[in-house]
């Protein structure tokens, strides 16, 4: 069993920085891939990024690519989230996922999280 947990968001400015933490109470955290996804106020769940369980590839929806950046650290049990140069489109709660792959699709993913609320004002 996994219980993927989120924390680090809050409210920030448009152009400012957040990162979220997810740390996923298992030993066999290493295993897993991890996801980030997000849903907005009246929006369907949406893609953010995910990362292999080496850390060794990593995938990102076109609209976060070059300004989020995922990563993990296996010794931690943590998948992280940073997220520059924020937009008010970026405002949703995200969450994050573990699955056997680094997917774009919600279904690929067994264990999820709460979520974090994140608002970037204009």
């Amino acid at each position: 069993q996994v219980q993927p947990v989120e924390s680090g968001g809050g409210l920030v400015q448009a152009g400012g920085s957040l990162r979220l933490s997810c740390e996923a109470s298992t030993r066999t955290f290493a295993n897993y891939a991890m996801g980030w996804f997000r849903q907005a106020p009246g929006k369907g769940r949406e893609f953010v990024a995910a990362i292999t369980w080496s850390g060794g590839r990593t995938v990102y929806a076109d609209s976060v690519k070059g300004r989020f950046t995922i990563s993990r650290d296996n010794a931690k049990n943590t998948v992280y989230l940073q997220m520059n140069s924020l937009k008010p489109e970026d405002t949703a709660v995200y969450y994050c996922a573990a699955g056997p792959w680094a997917s774009g699709e919600g279904a690929q993913y067994d264990y999820w999280g709460q979520g974090t609320q994140v608002t970037v004002s204009s």
